[in-house]
């Protein structure tokens, strides 16, 4: 059964755009990992500030062998780096949540 993992992410309204650049510029990163199935970065349209990266995996293994592997290190280590966008010039995101859901068919 597949599974869903969001990771809702907070930023300043001014740091949408550095958060859409920096995903396209690892657009396809994951698309090869074991038991990926698909990836959505949605943006808010509602006044809110907290963005939804969508990913959806085969199950719980194949997303926790990807959070344990090198290409999730590498595809990652560039999330703290300083931004103008970000209160006091720090990370880009003020908040982060993972959410974890399972796909129930009906």
């Amino acid at each position: 059964m597949s599974v869903v993992k969001i990771n809702a992410i907070t930023v300043p309204e001014e740091g949408g755009d550095e958060l859409a650049r920096r995903f396209a510029a690892r657009a396809g990163a994951v698309d090869g990992q074991d038991g990926f199935e698909g990836f959505e970065l949605l943006r808010p349209t509602d006044g809110r500030t907290q963005w939804l990266v969508v990913t959806r995996w085969r199950d719980e293994g194949s997303f926790n062998a990807w959070v344990s592997s090198p290409a999730f290190a590498h595809g990652h280590a560039g999330a703290a780096a300083p931004s103008p966008h970000s209160p006091h010039g720090g990370p880009l995101a003020v908040h982060s949540e993972l959410w974890s859901y399972e796909v129930a068919n009906a």
